[in-house]
């Protein structure tokens, strides 16, 4: 690192950094891609590898209430030691890693007391912990609220949403590695000074990260662009989910913003505000997919019909489509999924978590 540039904030200057140094930056890589993780997580997910009556989906889950096990279960599952191609989903990843793999992995990972002393590197993580399942909690429910159909791979991108604050934080100090309490600034604002003080930011550097991992291009783009004004897809909704947790969280965000991040997916004010009123008092108790939707968006949307108990004529005026369409793309959910008629579909669809 070489170099440096004077930025003013509040009525003082400080000296920032201007380069990063190949080594350092490589290393910053490598400290996070390493992340502790929460000691009552890991605790959590070796006992759960080594029950032989636990569920891929409850074994998932714990992975996924941590974001440096998610970290590890995700790099394992896309360097050699998974599924061949890109492994998006950490429900994919422990199917394919098996038990005994993913105990393995837990096993190794360093950990941290949630009780450690305030302003230590335990309050660091677990406050990035905490932002992170925060956000992917909020991108669970938004996914279903917007009918995102790839749920799995927006839970993943929301916890890895802000791994490039920890980067910057690995160079340029706690300032700029801190992911909730921003104080009078919102998050677009902290982005931007980012910008302006080290000339890049958290989402571009992260998206670097999850890229070097092996994840899915998706993912990476999803940590890009969360920010961007013109966000669509997993983008958005990680980028809305992210908002909503910062709202709840106490920190400043902006009414107009919120609309805006709402109109990108299609959510109008009224759905923006249950959904802030609601996101901090219950978990979310809708399961995602433990296996991929084979339905198409069109198939799911007439199967959300049949489970609200509508006829076809009802759900082809919504869908603005012919009835004769609506009964075909119901054939097709039934064959698809081995149903053999409507009340089974809608069973087995809620059962996998696709509506």
């Amino acid at each position: 690192m070489s170099g440096a540039t004077t930025a003013a904030r509040g009525g003082r200057t400080t000296a920032r950094p201007t380069g990063v140094g190949g080594r350092r930056l490589a290393a910053a890589f490598d400290a996070i891609s390493s992340l502790p993780a929460l000691a009552e997580a890991r605790v959590r997910v070796l006992t759960l590898a080594e029950q032989q009556s636990s569920s891929a989906s409850e074994l998932a889950e714990a992975v996924e209430a941590d974001a440096a096990l998610t970290i590890a279960v995700m790099q394992a599952a896309n360097n050699g030691h998974g599924p061949r191609g890109r492994t998006g989903s950490v429900h994919e990843a422990v199917d394919a890693l098996s038990p005994v793999r993913i105990g393995a992995i837990a096993a190794r990972i360093n950990t941290y007391d949630v009780l450690g002393a305030p302003g230590s590197s335990s309050d660091r993580f677990e406050r990035f912990r905490r932002h992170a399942v925060a956000v992917r909690t909020a991108a669970d429910r938004l996914g279903e609220l917007a009918r995102i159909p790839e749920r799995d791979e927006l839970a993943v991108a929301a916890l890895f949403h802000d791994v490039g604050r920890l980067v910057l934080g690995e160079l340029y100090g706690s300032e700029f590695g801190a992911g909730v309490g921003l104080g009078d600034e919102e998050p677009d604002e902290r982005l931007r000074r980012e910008r302006r003080e080290l000339g890049i930011d958290h989402a571009l550097v992260g998206a670097v990260l999850v890229r070097r991992w092996g994840l899915p291009a998706s993912i990476a783009t999803a940590v890009e662009r969360h920010h961007a004004p013109d966000a669509e897809g997993l983008a958005a909704a990680v980028g809305l989910a992210d908002l909503v947790a910062h709202h709840a969280a106490g920190d400043r965000v902006s009414g107009d913003v919120l609309r805006e991040a709402g109109t990108r997916l299609g959510i109008d004010e009224e759905g923006l505000r249950q959904l802030l009123f609601e996101y901090p008092l219950t978990p979310s108790s809708r399961p995602r997919a433990a296996e991929p939707c084979p339905l198409s968006v069109r198939e799911v949307d007439a199967l959300r019909g049949l489970a609200d108990g509508k006829v076809y004529k009802q759900i082809a005026q919504e869908l603005s489509l012919s009835v004769s369409t609506v009964r075909t793309h119901l054939h097709n959910v039934y064959k698809k999924i081995g149903a053999v008629d409507r009340a089974q579909a809608v069973l087995i669809a809620r059962d996998r978590g696709w509506i």
